[in-house]
Parts: structure tokens; sequence; C-alpha cells
């Protein structure tokens, strides 16, 4: 089981993933602006101070000491710009994670390049052996990252979401 309340970053072949920072409030805000993006999930445009608080409470870590809160601003190691954010809430070898890329980002693999990261990272530094994400069943592209992470569709649902799970390739084994 993981100890740390602070995650470790992670790189992908395009992308940084580097810990969540209340720093990195405002120039989220900006990448998080598109009201489109909420369309499935709910919500809308976070304002810097209120993403700020957000990140603080969220670097704080969970109230819960057998449940960790993990998250990373996601980096474009190209051009420097931020460009969204993965996020998984472990709890033992289980990780429920989930993922967002701005709008003027989507539809060049990052975001089905930072899941896979994600995943392979969970796995080699968390001891995570299940990830589970839901995922509306009218997002195709939340899906197909879904399906690029290695999770497949479960019979099971939560608030109009269709839970998605499975277990990573362990680094080694056979």
């Amino acid at each position: 089981m993981p100890t740390t309340i602070t995650p470790l970053p992670f790189t992908t072949a395009r992308l940084d993933a580097l810990p969540l920072d209340p720093a990195y409030a405002e120039e989220m805000a900006a990448v998080l602006a598109d009201p489109g993006l909420y369309e499935f999930t709910g919500g809308g445009p976070p304002d810097p101070a209120a993403l700020r608080s957000r990140y603080e409470r969220q670097c704080a870590g969970s109230p819960d000491p057998g449940e960790l809160w993990w998250n990373w601003v996601l980096r474009i190691r190209a051009d420097g710009s931020l460009a969204g954010y993965v996020q998984a809430t472990v709890r033992g070898p289980r990780a429920e994670i989930a993922w967002v890329v701005g709008t003027p980002w989507q539809g060049r693999g990052y975001a089905s390049e930072a899941a896979q990261g994600l995943a392979a990272h969970l796995v080699a530094a968390g001891d995570v052996r299940e990830l589970v994400a839901h995922v509306h069943p009218d997002h195709a592209a939340s899906e197909a990252v879904a399906e690029a992470a290695g999770l497949r569709p479960t019979g099971e649902w939560a608030d109009g979401e269709r839970r998605w799970a499975g277990n990573p390739p362990v680094p080694g084994a056979r």
C-alpha cells in the first residue's frame, strides 16, 4: 500500500504528469474554461480562486487514512503548456481513476496517453492491481480512453455512468 500523500511525477512519450499544486490553479482554470467540458459530468468552469481552494483541499489529502488522493496536471513537453489532469483515489490495491483534457488539446491522443501512463504508474508506484473509472454512456471519447487504459465496461452503473474496470499487468509478471 502506498503511503505518500503527494504522488510521484511520471512521464509519457509527450507528457509530464506533475503532482498537483495550488500554484497551477490560474493556468488550469484557463484549460478548464470551456463549458462543453462539463456536458457529461455537470457543473461548469471553475474560476481560479475556486480552483485554488479545491487544489488546496486535494493536496491536503483524504480525511480517511486508508485512502489516498493522487492528482497530477498534464504538461505537454513540446510547448510547456498545461493541457489537463489525471487523478486517482487509491484504496489498497484498487484505484478509481479519472482524466480531463482541455478542449484545445482534445483529439490528439493526450487523454489516452495520460490514462495509459497513469495505469502503469499506479501499478509500479502504488501496488495497484485494479483500476476503475466511471464513464457516461454517451461519451464515446471517454469510453475510448478507458479502453486504451485497459478497462472494460461492466454491468454496474452509478449516477448514470457505467463502471469500467480492469487489472493492469504487473511489471515483470508473466
